[in-house]
């Protein structure tokens, strides 16, 4: 959105803080919850698919997410559902959604929410 330098320098975090403050975030988060991955019951959110949600002064939403798996059957459509779902929410400007790799989603990165929804805990 700023132009910043999406490539991080040596010892800083691979993801980048979202912007848990702004008065829009929790029904960005809503709006995520509303999107699935089609190949397992549970929303990108919960999954851990969301690496930074990043909203400006302007209202305008920076998305970064990965995929369970790069040769995932969506990954063409995926940030076009996030994009959609995202933009319904009030307030919300525009929507920009990055596909990112790094770091390599894993299990881990999922809520306890989603865990025991498909039989981890």
């Amino acid at each position: 959105m700023d132009g910043q330098d999406l490539h991080p320098h040596e010892g800083e975090p691979l993801i980048g803080p979202s912007s848990t403050e702004h008065p829009l975030f929790d029904s960005i988060t809503e709006a995520l919850r509303t999107v699935f991955d089609p190949e397992i019951p549970v929303n990108i959110y919960d999954l851990g698919l969301v690496y930074r949600i990043e909203i400006d002064a302007e209202s305008n939403v920076r998305v970064d997410m990965t995929l369970t798996a790069p040769g995932c059957p969506v990954a063409g459509e995926m940030p076009g559902w996030v994009a959609d779902a995202v933009l319904a929410a009030p307030g919300v400007k525009t929507v920009d959604v990055q596909l990112v790799w790094e770091p390599p989603w894993g299990m881990d990165r999922m809520s306890d929410e989603a865990k025991l929804e498909l039989g981890f805990m």
